[in-house]
């Protein structure tokens, strides 16, 4: 992958994150510390200063290098899941073709990891709500011969979709479980970052596409 594209990537979930850090918080202090906003907006100034080194990286070890900055920076629950999520997706990226497919391939593993590190699935008001149904789209996208511009909606919608899931659901994991019942009726933050970032990336590859 062109550093100029995965630089135009990085660019782009910075300045989503950045718009959007306010609204992290208020859903964050619905049902959470309050904190998801800040602390993804520290992580994702990280990724800013790291950029040049991380865009002249292969796209395996810049995922990576990008897991390890959200790792240190961002606290909570946030830092290790989505540092888990592109480390894993960086370490399968070795061995995966940079095509459609592969790039679904290389969202599974990191899927797959998140689901590991947080002892979670899909149903429980996590960034997973998100997570799974949009890296599900892109394959069932990619099985349908779709072309790019249709891919990457369908990818988008998903998100959204699993995005408005997690309004009605009954948290079971993570401080927002402590509430119980009274999580219903609100949007999970982590799902939401998840989508924004979903969200941004996919409008970069559109512009390529």
């Amino acid at each position: 992958m062109a550093p100029e594209l995965i630089g135009r990537m990085i660019d782009a979930a910075c300045a989503a994150i950045d718009a959007n850090a306010e609204l992290l918080t208020r859903l964050d202090s619905a049902i959470g510390d309050g904190d998801h906003g800040h602390n993804m907006r520290r992580g994702f100034q990280e990724i800013a200063v790291q950029r040049e080194q991380i865009v002249g990286l292969p796209l395996g070890a810049a995922l990576q290098k990008a897991g390890m900055a959200l790792v240190m920076k961002v606290g909570g629950a946030s830092g290790p899941l989505y540092g888990s999520l592109l480390i894993a997706m960086g370490k399968a990226a070795g061995e995966a073709p940079i095509d459609a497919g592969g790039v679904a391939t290389i969202w599974a593993e990191g899927v797959e990891a998140v689901k590991r590190r947080g002892k979670s699935e899909v149903g429980e008001k996590t960034m997973l709500d998100v997570l799974v149904p949009a890296q599900g789209a892109l394959r069932a996208a990619v099985g349908d011969g779709l072309e790019p511009a249709q891919i990457l909606d369908r990818v988008r919608q998903a998100a959204s979709d699993g995005l408005a899931a997690t309004e009605p659901m009954k948290a079971t994991k993570g401080r927002a479980s402590y509430l119980g019942e009274r999580s219903i009726g609100h949007l999970d933050p982590g799902a939401q970052s998840s989508a924004l970032l979903i969200a941004a990336v996919c409008g970069v590859l559109e512009r390529e596409a």
